[in-house]
């Protein structure tokens, strides 16, 4: 049986963009729905739930950009589709507003066929792991809720999902922790005992050859024997995670908060995000190649440094 073409939903206020936009995904096994504000996006969201992802204009007649962004957010069905905001004009305030919000990225007009390409199909394929993790932690049971010490220790960037879902299972949000663990234990592969820096991701994103990059890595003998070590204790209903990867470390503190700067990026949002969703508490120690989350039976959303 064959998988039906990824569902995309266009919505810009000016016909010729949506013509090029179209255009640029001629060929490329999508299919898309346009509309021309977003109430007409609304009622197609509605209508045909399915839609893989979002590419969404900011400043629109009827209901703006940010107007739909909300609403998809805070509807259960559409929370998980992930947005792509366009804007004329890179405005910080407007970028910190927009991510904020639950945007995945932000693209600049104009823009490249090939960069919108590229961040559709990262944006897919973040939205394909989230979901593999959600299913993953569906397959483990409650067990590790009683769980009061544990260590492990994981070298490739597959062996993090798999245990960021098992991991996930010990802490009282399973699914929001599953997403923070999955953001920093890959982060402990890639960039610490890999070394591969941010500008070196941001390229090779934009290539497409992140994954190509990081196998070959894996191969050198430099790194062969490289591992992150997991530790987990848990002690009067306060749950610990430490994670310490073998690499240099880097400047973690640039990386705590949303940088406009850094919004076109097509990465450098996970440590953020971890921090935001409210699973943990996130604190990196010394050099950045340490770091631990704190968690309690009933975790608030303030945030540790």
């Amino acid at each position: 049986m064959e998988t039906a073409a990824p569902r995309l939903l266009v919505v810009d206020d000016e016909p010729f963009n949506l013509e090029i936009i179209c255009e640029y995904f001629d060929g490329t096994g999508f299919e898309l729905d346009t509309a021309e504000n977003g109430e007409a996006a609304w009622r197609l969201l509605d209508s045909h739930i399915g839609y893989a992802a979002v590419l969404l204009d900011r400043m629109m007649p009827v209901l703006d950009g940010m107007g739909l962004l909300r609403r998809m957010k805070a509807d259960e069905r559409f929370r998980s589709i992930p947005v792509i905001m366009q804007t004329a004009a890179g405005n910080p305030d407007q970028v910190r507003e927009g991510l904020a919000a639950g945007a995945y990225y932000y693209l600049v007009k104009p823009y490249e066929r090939d960069s919108l390409l590229s961040i559709v199909r990262g944006a897919l394929a973040d939205v394909s792991a989230r979901l593999d993790l959600h299913r993953r932690i569906a397959e483990h049971g409650t067990a590790l809720q009683l769980l009061l010490n544990g260590e492990f220790s994981y070298r490739t960037v597959e062996e993090a999902a798999i245990l960021a879902a098992f991991v996930a299972q010990a802490c009282p949000q399973p699914d929001a922790a599953a997403l923070t663990l999955s953001e920093l234990l890959v982060n402990a592969v890639e960039h610490g005992n890999l070394g591969i820096s941010y500008a070196e991701k941001s390229q090779l994103r934009r290539d497409d050859r992140w994954n190509e990059e990081v196998a070959l890595r894996l191969a050198m003998p430099t790194h062969a024997d490289k591992r992150v070590r997991v530790s987990l204790t848990r002690d009067d209903g306060a749950l610990s995670i430490r994670i310490v990867d073998e690499g240099a470390g880097f400047d973690w503190h640039r990386y705590l908060e949303f940088d406009p700067a850094r919004a076109f990026d097509p990465n450098g949002r996970g440590i953020a995000l971890a921090r935001m969703s409210g699973a943990a508490t996130v604190e990196y120690q010394g050099c950045g190649n340490t770091v631990v989350l704190r968690m309690n039976k009933q975790q608030d959303t303030s945030q540790g440094t």
